[in-house]
């Protein structure tokens, strides 16, 4: 143990000399935080639309007035002509065109009921899959709001047999950055964990300091752990500071408790750092590592089901996942922070995790080569 004790002496104080790495520990929770919990949304605002009124009738009148109301739409633009509605269209200067027909009004008064014609940007198929749901809301309720007047119910209100209440659980609000949060929050001990470990070791060769260090009587399983452990505790500080900004700034609950999930985090870096000293030792160059911590990180957050369900996945992708540690991590940040999950709900993440870390821990104990 002294042996460990003076690696980390000399890991601590390497890095409180490395001034980049230091404004790196510190900025990266905050821009991360403050930039990418905003910034990474599937909530739908602020849809441009074009309106094609040939109508001209109080009728459509309503029912364009119905999508102004709606904090989710501006009307972009307006115009006679579909054309001009169709090359705005192309020029993405909206994102969808709403064409109402010269006999709107009088379709409805003669046979109760009118067509209009929605044409929707859809390269993004998920944005045009949400501004026709929210579409369809609206004109539906525009649709009842004129049958209720037409057939004269008082104060347009029909009667209700049913009284249907919405009780949404772990995030009443729906607010999406509660979902956010916790996924940007893994990926920052991530990339501190398994960029900052790598650099660290490769650092050490390419200064030839390691080659000091290789002709000590240390134990490849001491000069690991002493890489180790001071990057786990930075990035359980990251971890803690990131908690505390999406507390201030987003009012994120933790409903569970914080010592089980700070300790699902010492493990989840275990497996992290593990890999990232991995990397360290079978690359030489700064560059090197960077380019390979890159690639598994992309692949581990892309797959991590951070911005899509895993369970909307191939079922072939399902199971590649199990070897995916943020995987595990981003599922216990949001089950321990919003629904207060326990240790025995946490079960199979705790034994993944477990075998993750002993796996990569003991590959990159096992490939440093240690020469005197």
């Amino acid at each position: 143990m002294k042996t460990i004790k003076y690696i980390l002496q000399k890991e601590f104080a390497q890095i409180r000399r490395n001034k980049t790495m230091l404004r790196m520990i510190v900025m990266l929770p905050l821009v991360q935080m403050l930039v990418l919990v905003f910034a990474a949304t599937y909530d739908l605002k602020n849809v441009d639309i074009y309106v094609v009124d040939q109508d001209l009738s109080d009728t459509s009148r309503g029912l364009i007035n119905h999508f102004e109301a709606s904090p989710f739409f501006n009307i972009h633009d307006a115009s006679f002509d579909l054309e001009d509605g169709i090359n705005q269209l192309k020029k993405e200067e909206s994102d969808f065109v709403l064409v109402i027909p010269p006999d709107f009004e009088r379709s409805l008064v003669r046979e109760d009921e009118a067509d209009v014609q929605l044409l929707i940007n859809a390269i993004d198929g998920n944005k045009a899959s949400l501004i026709y749901q929210y579409t369809s809301n609206i004109i539906s309720a525009y649709n009842k709001q004129i049958i209720m007047r037409w057939k004269g119910l008082p104060d347009f209100n029909p009667p209700m047999r049913v009284d249907a209440r919405d009780n949404y659980w772990f995030n009443p609000e729906l607010d999406y950055k509660w979902y956010m949060a916790p996924g940007i929050l893994s990926i920052l001990v991530t990339i501190i964990g398994m960029f900052l470990s790598g650099m660290n070791l490769v650092r050490e060769k390419e200064m030839g300091t390691i080659e000091q260090l290789n002709v000590t009587p240390i134990k490849k399983w001491q000069f690991i752990v002493g890489k180790l452990l001071p990057f786990l505790v930075i990035a359980l500080l990251d971890l803690a500071f990131g908690l505390l900004i999406a507390r201030l700034v987003f009012n994120l609950p933790v409903e569970g408790s914080l010592v089980l999930l700070f300790g699902f985090g010492a493990l989840y870096l275990v497996g992290v750092l593990g890999l990232g000293l991995f990397i360290s030792t079978v690359t030489e160059t700064q560059q090197q590592v960077m380019f390979v911590t890159f690639f598994f990180i992309m692949v581990f957050v892309l797959m991590g089901g951070i911005f899509t369900p895993v369970e909307s996945m191939p079922h072939w992708a399902q199971q590649l996942d199990r070897l995916n540690p943020i995987y595990y991590f981003i599922r216990i940040m949001r089950m321990v922070c919003l629904k207060g999950s326990g240790f025995s709900d946490l079960l199979e993440e705790f034994v993944s995790l477990t075998i993750i870390g002993i796996s990569f821990l003991s590959l990159a104990i096992w490939r440093y080569r240690k020469t005197s």
